[in-house]
């Protein structure tokens, strides 16, 4: 269940009660550990989002440039509400931490990839969500994404393709000799 929103306050104004105070508190914690140099808040893709601007990040998100880079997400689904973590996403160890840390608070964890599913604010630690907010500067996830999506060339590969410009440098050399 999309809302059609164009700003946070919108979005919120839009929500039942008990869901919209769900939401502004998660958002609340969520303000208060995020790299403000680094991250803005607005609407993207649906929901409420916080990203890494093109001012900081130029490339955008690699599925679609012109957006900003998403870091996290908070939504309200059609059977639950939703708190998208790309920061966890693909880092086993930041992931395996947050596992950790929820498991510590004794809640029960329902997640995704990235996504923490829960029906109401009194299933969430939100001391755990502001730690995995805070432990994420912007400089560090643009780090970890673009290691994900980006990835280097391994000493083999460079290995084969010096080999390669060596041998084509050689054939040019003898055509010439």
């Amino acid at each position: 269940m999309q809302i059609q929103a164009k700003s946070v306050d919108e979005y919120l104004a839009k929500l039942p009660a008990d869901r919209r105070a769900a939401l502004q508190a998660m958002r609340k914690v969520i303000l208060a550990n995020l790299d403000k140099q680094g991250y803005e808040e607005g609407i993207q893709y649906g929901m409420i989002g916080y990203y890494v601007p093109h001012r900081v990040y130029p490339d955008g998100y690699h599925c679609d440039p012109k957006q900003p880079l998403p870091f996290a997400g908070l939504a309200s689904q059609k059977n639950h509400m939703s708190l998208y973590l790309m920061g966890c996403h693909g880092s086993a160890e930041d992931e395996a931490r947050f596992r950790e840390d929820w498991a510590k608070s004794g809640k029960k964890l329902d997640m995704g990839k990235a996504c923490v599913r829960f029906n109401k604010l009194e299933d969430v630690p939100l001391d755990v969500i502001g730690r995995a907010i805070k432990r994420m500067p912007a400089k560090r996830y643009i780090e970890h994404y673009e290691s994900a999506v980006k990835p280097r060339a391994t000493p083999a590969r460079k290995t084969a393709k010096s080999a390669k410009t060596a041998k084509s440098a050689r054939r040019t050399v003898t055509k010439r000799g």
